[in-house]
């Protein structure tokens, strides 16, 4: 029987990484954990430009190409042309470096959640500090607070500096255990147990969504936060740091580069239609991305209000006390104005007074404006969003624990979801090209990555995850995609390829594509990484440190030992593939081994077919020897279900007997390197 992976099954771990979950912020960790600024006014529409040329086009080539070829990242690459199995590798690499510190965000969800069970919740307020002679509040929490406390100091008990280790947070340790725990078992089994997980870390973060969106429309205030969402903001569109931020979110949105979309495709059905597949995909996250947003700034709205009410009853007391002082006049206050129960349009009022009658001597009273856009334009980024920002909101919800529990479980769960996806990106071309078993390399991999993993969780692992994210993927993600774009296009020839989509979908795809693929896609992410690489340039490269006797973040610039580690992350990940391009150029590896792994190709022929299939695929799914297997008897259309030929259909990944298929077709890709 060929596996039934359905849309939901194999997407949504791509789909849900709801908001502007810039990867610059957490890694492309699911939503709400992203930056405030979300899919607002200023990128809603380059995202959706950018999904329009880059993210649907490419998608859809990952698909195919995963679809047509019936290989992981790295097979595929080797497939058409084997000096380009560099980039199979490359992918595997940079899907490592993403699970090792995205799985720590998924540690942090889960301490939260732990800590939810609880009324009122222990960062509802700050703690207290007793001495021989009297209480009083913690200082750095009375400085910041509550929330920010809670997590600097319970959940990360961060450390001052980079260079400063601090040792192991035990807490966090357990929680990444425990998430890579979760990781295994789910993957252990290979994508028909990940697929029905799937079913439920898919469905539930909606359901947590709707709730908190019809619960967030009820709160004061959100209707500002939404406001100020679709405020178009046309001076900041033409600023290239949005467009380059706007792409760097479909790259990670959509999992382009990563390899999971090319593994996960290799198990479709041959005449499967990916193109539906790819655009329905592309705009459910792009809806997706929409609703969560919404939530988000329903909530900040919310916030905002909140703070901007302090603001007003802090200000208005300043205001009665320079009254009495006779520093201000009773005569510009007008009448109306009652500030025992004075409002933020009242307050505002006398402000605008006060400003014009004390022009010269404002600046001196001390007096703030209290706007909620203010507010909401200062609103926390990055891991601040989920863990500071929407914790603080929660702890104003009627029964907040209940929302909190609600909340980080839904984290955890798109959490999981991308983290499958993630995987399957460097098990299965691993599986494929090494035949090794999955359910060992599938523990080995997770083994190796909680050891690794164990910096993130020293004291001062928070700014080794901000290193991780900023250096390890999105260069050379860009890079990957280019060359997965040029390989394609340029070495197997975009118009045999539209051939074989005809041949496999029944109909031939849009001229559309074609243009994007040849022309527009390869010209707009040149652009990105130029631009990315200029950036990288004029950026300082740095963290923000907290710094407890201040309670403040204060910008640190890497020692030089850090600066080495960033550059060795960008390089370690593109480095396969120069590697295995010189290594085929010059013939350093004898092809003769017999391996799947080492077919030669010429004038598109398969010329030294695998000899070893021992632990085949077929074997393993059906528990039969190879000798046991019948051999296919491929028709002319190898898309079309061959009568007689149960082999094909039980191999859902065409990984057994590929070369028989291969042999047999005219038309096979020619390299031209």
């Amino acid at each position: 029987m060929a596996i039934p992976i359905s849309v939901s099954e194999k997407w949504w771990s791509l789909v849900i990484k709801v908001v502007d979950w810039d990867t610059e912020e957490l890694g492309s960790v699911p939503a709400l954990v992203q930056s405030s600024s979300g899919i607002q006014g200023a990128y809603l529409v380059p995202y959706l430009i950018l999904l329009l040329i880059i993210g649907i086009p490419l998608f859809f080539l990952e698909l195919a190409v995963g679809q047509r070829i019936r290989r992981g990242s790295i097979g595929v690459w080797n497939y058409i042309s084997p000096k380009l199995g560099g980039i199979g590798f490359a992918s595997c690499v940079v899907c490592f470096f993403v699970a090792l510190y995205y799985n720590v965000i998924i540690g942090w969800s889960l301490f939260y959640f732990s800590q939810s069970f609880q009324h009122p919740l222990p960062w509802d307020q700050c703690p207290l500090v007793k001495n021989s002679s009297h209480t009083f509040v913690e200082p750095e929490c009375e400085k910041s607070s509550a929330t920010t406390y809670y997590w600097y100091r319970e959940a990360l008990n961060i450390s001052s500096s980079l260079s400063e280790s601090g040792g192991l947070n035990w807490k966090m340790t357990i929680c990444l255990l425990a998430a890579w725990v979760m990781v295994c078992l789910a993957m252990i089994k290979g994508i028909q147990s990940s697929g029905k997980i799937m079913y439920f870390s898919s469905l539930f973060p909606y359901v947590v969504l709707l709730c908190f969106l019809i619960r967030g429309l009820l709160l004061n205030g959100s209707v500002d936060g939404i406001r100020h969402m679709f405020t178009p903001k046309l001076e900041i569109m033409l600023e290239p740091k949005v467009w380059r931020e706007a792409a760097t979110q479909v790259f990670f949105a959509l999992g382009l580069g990563f390899g999971g979309v090319i593994a996960f495709s290799s198990y479709n059905k041959r005449d499967n239609n990916c193109h539906f597949d790819a655009v329905l995909v592309s705009f459910i996250n792009f809806f997706t991305s929409v609703l969560a947003t919404l939530v988000v700034f329903a909530v900040l709205g919310f916030k905002a209000n909140i703070i901007n009410e302090k603001c007003v009853i802090q200000n208005s007391e300043k205001i009665l006390k320079l009254l009495k002082m006779g520093n201000l006049s009773q005569d510009m206050i007008p009448h109306h104005i009652n500030f025992s129960s004075i409002t933020a349009e009242d307050y505002n009022l006398v402000y605008d007074i006060i400003q014009k009658v004390k022009e010269e001597e404002f600046d001196s009273l001390g007096l703030k404006s209290c706007q909620i856009e203010d507010e909401l334009n200062k609103a926390v980024q990055g891991t601040g969003l989920a863990f500071i920002a929407f914790t603080e909101a929660m702890t104003h919800f009627p029964a907040s624990p209940f929302w909190s529990v609600m909340f980080f479980l839904m984290l955890v769960n798109l959490g999981l979801g991308s983290m499958f996806g993630t995987i399957e990106g460097i098990i299965t071309p691993i599986v494929d090209t090494f035949k090794v078993r999955k359910e060992i390399l599938t523990v080995i991999c997770c083994l190796v990555a909680f050891f690794i993993g164990l910096i993130f969780v020293q004291r001062s692992g928070n700014y080794f995850v901000t290193m991780f994210d900023d250096y390890s993927a999105t260069l050379p993600l860009l890079i990957v995609v280019i060359l997965e774009n040029i390989a394609v296009i340029r070495i197997y020839g975009i118009d045999k390829f539209m051939e074989d989509l005809k041949d496999m979908l029944g109909f031939s795809p849009s001229q559309y594509y074609y243009y994007m693929w040849k022309y527009v896609s390869p010209f707009v992410l040149l652009c990105l990484l130029v631009a990315s690489i200029v950036q990288m340039g004029l950026s300082p490269p740095g963290y923000n440190a907290w710094i407890e006797d201040t309670a403040t973040e204060e910008f640190h610039s890497y020692p030089t030992w850090g600066m080495i580690v960033c550059i060795s992350l960008m390089v370690l990940a593109i480095l396969p593939v120069p590697i295995v391009f010189m290594v085929r150029h010059c013939n350093l590896i004898d092809d003769s081994s017999g391996s799947l792994a080492s077919v030669s190709y010429k004038r598109g022929r398969i010329i030294k077919e695998p000899v070893n299939l021992e632990g085949d695929s077929t074997s393993l799914i059906h528990g039969k020897s190879p000798s046991e297997v019948p051999s296919p008897n491929f028709g002319k259309n190898i898309y079309r279900k061959q009568t007689g030929s149960p082999t094909l259909d039980t191999a859902p990944n065409g990984r057994y007997g590929i070369g028989y298929l291969m042999a047999d077709m005219p038309d096979m890709p020619e390299s031209d390197l």
